[in-house]
């Protein structure tokens, strides 16, 4: 006979044992895999009576089906069974399934085995127990037990356990978590960016997306050496995320960058800024979430290829450096992003929606800009898709290093607000110089040193 999900639908109701009689008759792996998968939710006259005899199958997809219907019939007398399972099985996605399976029952009996399996040398099991624990979170032994945990090597479950027993409650922001203060909507100040940064409120934006200034490769970013200039970065970014919205976005744009030699009888240096900056970053509360590789055509790169080209020896291969990268990066809190979703208007949440013709991959193929003012332009259509994609109408976008303004005009074409800040005083005329109103007439561009826009705060 055919086996099909309609059958085995039909069967499972007659609670006469049909169903294990059909196991039995195919024997099979991959047949007995299949009736128990389509199985769906379990009548209460269900005939669970064949489920030990195929536990011990050497099949690790048979055994994972059979411990997960074993869960789902509810059964408190296959506790011992699953207890045995979940410490002893070879196949760690059958143990963590038997983990499961017990906390699914949510019988004060399993508790015992949950606290044993605590123990676990693996995460994914060891979570499993946590969250079969939790439906008894209230409970002294359960709340000790899991509380004890706070010290676990393994972050995923400190950062659960911190979530559940230790995170304190957040005060409100001064102001909804949707909306930004006037004095920062379409500012450019010229100025220091930590010490603009100093001036503002916590949560005072929305989204921030910056290319820092490279170590040591142009005139405008001199560092005495690149720890010094990791460290100013890593200050720059602990003013970012104080002054971020809970849960909002940070996008870097960064790529390693070449030291010249100083001369033939020394080599060059090739410093790794994004993997650099990035253990700084983890540790100041921004969760990492993606990696955008920006692809570049060749012809518009530095030609490191040249001399191997014309010896191709071995150890001299210096490959053409086509991509950047782009590090999103997210406020770490305990609230899902949904949360962050429904603070909007349903009106506002529809208006941003981004349009077809999105970037399916991370690999984004964009053309780089050139400047003869600013010799490291952002694309537009590179800040057209971050702006698109990480932030809603209305939002506060914040570049701390303006450059030429492409952030800034970009959020104010697509119906977002813009804070600047930029030290190079040659940079921040050239950005003054293009200055518009189109866009926002109640928030024109305004332009200020530190010590204009200081006097705007309120």
């Amino acid at each position: 006979m055919f086996l099909t999900k309609e059958y085995i639908k039909e069967l499972k109701t007659n609670g006469n044992g049909a169903i294990g009689h059909l196991v039995m008759q195919y024997k099979d792996s991959n047949s007995i895999t299949f009736i128990l998968e389509n199985l769906g939710q379990l009548p209460d006259n269900f005939d669970d009576s064949f489920l030990p005899d195929i536990l011990q199958h050497k099949n690790s997809d048979v055994r994972l089906w059979v411990v997960k219907t074993m869960g789902k019939t509810g059964n408190n007398a296959y506790l011992p069974t699953l207890k045995q399972v979940a410490l002893k099985d070879e196949d760690t996605t059958v143990r963590r399934e038997a983990v499961s399976s017990i906390g699914r029952m949510r019988d004060p009996a399993g508790k015992e085995i949950l606290f044993k399996i605590l123990h676990d040398k693996d995460p994914k099991v060891l979570s499993q127990a946590i969250r079969g624990l939790l439906v008894f979170k209230g409970d002294e032994k359960v709340d000790k037990h899991l509380r004890e945990l706070i010290n676990h090597p393994n972050e995923t479950v400190r950062t659960v356990i911190y979530k559940e027993y230790f995170a304190t409650k957040k005060a409100n922001s001064i102001q909804p978590h949707t909306e930004s203060y006037d004095y920062l909507k379409n500012v450019v100040v010229n100025g220091d960016t930590i010490e603009t940064m100093k001036l503002l409120q916590d949560e005072s934006i929305h989204l921030t997306f910056t290319s820092p200034p490279y170590y040591n490769a142009r005139d405008y970013s001199i560092y005495q050496s690149y720890q010094h200039y990791i460290d100013f970065l890593a200050e720059v970014f602990k003013e970012v995320h104080r002054i971020t919205k809970e849960g909002r976005f940070l996008i870097v744009n960064t790529s390693p960058i070449i030291i010249p030699r100083i001369s033939r009888s020394h080599s060059s240096k090739r410093y790794p800024i994004p993997f650099d900056i990035h253990p700084y970053l983890m540790k100041m509360g921004w969760e990492f979430i993606d990696d955008i590789v920006w692809l570049k055509p060749e012809a518009s790169v530095k030609n490191r290829i040249g001399g191997f080209m014309q010896h191709r020896k071995p150890l001299g291969y210096k490959p053409n450096s086509v991509t950047e990268y782009l590090m999103v990066y997210r406020k770490s809190t305990e609230k899902l992003l949904d949360w962050n979703i429904r603070e909007y208007d349903q009106k506002i949440v529809n208006e941003s929606k981004v349009p077809d013709g999105y970037e399916n991959t991370n690999v984004w193929k964009i053309d780089p800009c050139f400047d003869k003012i600013h010799s490291a332009v952002f694309p537009v259509e590179l800040c057209k898709r971050v702006i698109q994609y990480y932030s809603y109408k209305g939002d506060l976008v914040f570049d701390p290093f303006g450059g030429s303004g492409t952030v800034g005009k970009t959020a104010k074409s697509l119906n977002r607000y813009f804070f600047l800040t930029e030290k190079d005083k040659s940079y921040f005329e050239y950005m003054e110089s293009k200055k518009t109103g189109e866009i926002f007439d109640n928030f024109q561009t305004k332009f200020s040193t530190l010590w204009e826009f200081q006097k705007t705060i309120k």
